[in-house]
């Protein structure tokens, strides 16, 4: 009786551990179709949204959803990138009244936790460093579309989207300056639709 009960408790463990492996193994890597993804940012001017994006950023992603434990996500941005289509207004951006680039030429998001809302809605949180701050933030991922590739063999696509605001004087960001203070909105908001693909 003694030997079975030790049996049963032994095979207990071993299909726990299996399990926790396989949670721990990282799940499907998905490469970011720089073409076909963009990192968009809106800020009022006043009372007037002016919009703008980061043309160099870098990103991995490993997400499946039958694995969340597995699934994680980095990306960077470089801030010398940043186009409002205004060459004078993207060099203050870039100076030390604001990104300060010269001194923190990118910033950084790492994944801690993916978590489902729905087939279609993730939450992706983890630490988003701006500058020399780094807070702790929640991004939704909504999934878009998923489907064979129609021009590459044995090729999937995944199309997600990102959409979220921060506070930019969170990770000090234009203040300090009376003009960055009083005529730019606090709030930013951040629009990332992404293409990604991978081999099936």
């Amino acid at each position: 009786m003694i030997s079975t009960i030790r049996t049963i408790i032994l095979v207990i463990a071993i299909t726990a551990f299996s399990t926790l492996s396989v949670n721990a193994q990282d799940a499907t890597m998905w490469k970011v179709d720089k073409a076909h993804t963009s990192v968009n940012f809106s800020i009022n001017h006043f009372f007037t949204a002016v919009t703008g994006k980061f043309k160099d950023f870098e990103g991995n992603i490993h997400f499946d959803p039958n694995n969340l434990t597995g699934s994680k996500a980095d990306f960077s941005v470089a801030i010398n990138s940043v186009n409002t289509d205004d060459a004078k207004r993207d060099k203050h951006l870039q100076s030390a009244d604001f990104f300060d680039a010269k001194t923190y030429n990118k910033m950084t998001f790492t994944s801690t936790k993916f978590e489902k809302k729905s087939d279609k809605e993730y939450l992706i949180y983890g630490k988003l460093t701006i500058k020399d701050q780094t807070k702790a933030v929640v991004l939704p991922l909504k999934i878009t579309g998923e489907m064979e590739h129609p021009m590459m063999k044995n090729t999937l696509i995944l199309g997600v989207v990102i959409d979220t605001t921060i506070d930019r004087t969170d990770y000090g960001v234009g203040t300090g300056d009376w003009a960055a203070t009083m005529v730019v909105g606090d709030e930013v908001k951040i629009h990332i639709p992404m293409e990604l693909n991978r081999k099936k």
